[in-house]
């Protein structure tokens, strides 16, 4: 038994170059166990996508969210005081872990339905009825557990646990992307969607890092895209591929400070270890969130955010469905076939799938 364990560690490695080494092994996109362990081992020691502050709102209010549903599935309250102030809190009572929030209130004190328990906006214990004569009470746990709470310019994110600092984590994206005009993007809901694919996350994004595909899957972006100078940069928390455009297509106009100016630059496709996706496009964002439901099962939310509706033109949220159905068929063809008890793993293209070859790594030495 002991050889075994050593075999399967042996199989599920990813060596450092990506010349000599195996893709994840098929085992890894089909294991219940597998699928699990990266719940706790992944995904609560991640930062993860929670909404933008424009859709918070600048009233007092609390909401009720939740960190990855259906996954993690952390009920949490977004609570914006009087004083502008934001927190991210449990939204599990301390007393005997009821809900406390099933909707949004604008109320001055968030109360337990349960037993009367009473927090402030900011989490702090007020009042519990009942609890009169206890010793050592309320102390600290008894207020509510606070989650860090990190913006993107207006795009906020949290995490349980998260392993990486969020200065680290966004400083790449953030130095590329400063010059464009986020603060003034607001989500189309319209153009916004969410997919189900028979897939697991983990297939959904190595298709998404890597362009080999794209002239034999996707035939209108690849007439919009010069593949021919493909381009993937890798940074510590992730990696942005480049889209550079074919002649006649909109580009992002760059200041000359900026280290791609003179290029033209149709899109910068940004992934965050370990599921998250900003795109980046001259019209505006769309902010790709992968959501693991099951080993063979996720959830994709796609969300839009326009900046500048008249230079949407032919590169639009509706070409973006087209190609994300496109991807859908691939990858679900992928999980059918990752089955096989004759295939058993891969090699790398290792011009193009350097940051496929980059998240097997992040994902294994996780795991």
């Amino acid at each position: 038994m002991p050889s075994q364990k050593i075999q399967e560690r042996a199989d599920i490695e990813i060596a450092e170059d990506i010349t000599r080494s195996g893709t994840l092994p098929a085992t890894f996109y089909r294991d219940p166990q597998i699928f699990e362990q990266q719940k706790e081992k992944v995904f609560a020691k991640s930062w993860q996508y929670l909404t933008d502050l424009k859709s918070v709102g600048e009233n007092a209010i609390q909401i009720p969210m939740t960190i990855l549903p259906d996954s993690l599935s952390e009920p949490v309250i977004l609570s914006r005081e009087e004083s502008g102030d934001l927190h991210l809190l449990s939204n599990v009572c301390t007393h005997r872990g009821s809900i406390l929030l099933e909707e949004k209130k604008h109320l001055s004190r968030i109360s337990c339905r349960y037993h009367g328990r009473c927090f402030s906006t900011c989490g702090k214990y007020v009042s519990a009825p009942g609890f009169e004569g206890a010793h050592d009470f309320p102390s600290e746990k008894d207020d509510l557990p606070t989650l860090a709470l990190e913006r993107f310019d207006q795009f906020l994110f949290s995490g349980i646990y998260p392993e990486l600092s969020f200065e680290d984590f966004i400083k790449p994206m953030l130095a590329r992307t400063g010059f464009l005009p986020l603060a003034d993007a607001e989500l189309d809901s319209d153009n916004s969607r969410e997919y189900l694919v028979n897939a697991n996350w983990a297939l959904y994004v190595d298709n998404y890092l890597e362009g080999l595909h794209i002239p034999f899957v996707h035939p209108a972006l690849a007439s919009m895209l010069d593949t021919k100078d493909y381009q993937t940069e890798l940074f510590s928390s992730g990696n942005v591929q480049i889209g550079i455009a074919t002649d006649g297509d909109d580009a992002f106009e760059i200041p000359e400070s900026h280290p791609d100016s003179g290029r033209k630059i149709a899109a910068y496709y940004y992934w965050l270890f370990p599921n998250t996706m900003f795109n980046f496009y001259p019209w505006g964002i769309s902010v790709n969130v992968i959501e693991p439901l099951a080993v063979d099962r996720t959830r994709v939310r796609f969300l839009t955010y326009v900046y500048d509706r008249s230079r949407m033109g032919s590169y639009s949220p509706e070409s973006i469905n087209i190609t994300e159905l496109e991807d859908e068929a691939v990858v679900e063809a992928v999980q059918k076939g990752v089955r096989s008890r004759l295939y058993k793993r891969g090699r790398y293209a290792p011009q193009w799938e350097r940051g496929v070859h980059q998240f097997h790594r992040m994902l294994t030495d996780r795991l």
